[in-house]
């Protein structure tokens, strides 16, 4: 329904009913499932990116790469035991690649503010700086990576599914778009160039 309603609507009209009221949230209680008090919630969150201000949700930080004006939707889905990372953009260049993953912290007036990637399996040997590239935690099994290629009119669209839900105390607090798609070797796995924009997520 939610990924029919996305194809339906555009971005534009998903971006007007995520950020005219906020952010767009639904809890739904597991089904057959008594014993946890565990809640999956729904949302989307996005808007347009701007340059960095303290209430701005879309912020960016390279506007010949991610124009002011470009837009994005970042919708969480969340199953019993998978969630599912939708992101949808619109106004980047044309034809080029870019990186993307969730990050841990909320956005900041530099991109580094947004912490590391938010790992399921938490690398014990890394800290915010330098990163997990440990490619047995920096994967896209342990992280959401949500890399993308415009098309001739700057947009995409792109999701990915995990095999487990977010943490409900520490849950991811941005998605950040970086310049290139994401390295998988050894010593650089993780990696995807300079961060040039970032969205804030919901707590």
């Amino acid at each position: 329904m939610r990924r029919a309603l996305m194809i339906g609507l555009g971005l534009a009209g998903l971006l007007t009913a995520a950020t005219g009221c906020g952010s767009q949230d639904r809890d739904t209680a597991l089904p057959s499932a008594p014993s946890t008090a565990s809640v999956l919630r729904a949302y989307a969150e996005g808007g347009t990116f701007e340059a960095w201000a303290a209430d701005q949700t879309a912020v960016t930080y390279d506007p010949a790469l991610v124009p002011i004006g470009a837009s994005a939707l970042v919708t969480v889905s969340p199953a019993v035991v998978d969630t599912m990372v939708q992101l949808d953009v619109e106004g980047l260049l044309p034809s080029r690649a870019y990186g993307a993953h969730l990050h841990t912290d909320v956005c900041g007036a530099k991109g580094e503010d947004a912490g590391p990637h938010y790992q399921h399996h938490h690398d014990p040997k890394a800290v915010a700086s330098p990163p997990s590239v440990d490619p047995s935690f920096a994967n896209p099994s342990n992280e959401v990576w949500l890399d993308f290629t415009t098309d001739v009119a700057g947009t995409a669209s792109v999701a990915a599914t995990v095999s487990w839900r977010f943490d409900q105390t520490e849950p991811p607090r941005s998605l950040v778009i970086h310049a290139e798609h994401t390295e998988t070797a050894p010593g650089k796995a993780g990696t995807a160039g300079t961060r040039l924009a970032c969205i804030t997520l919901p707590e």
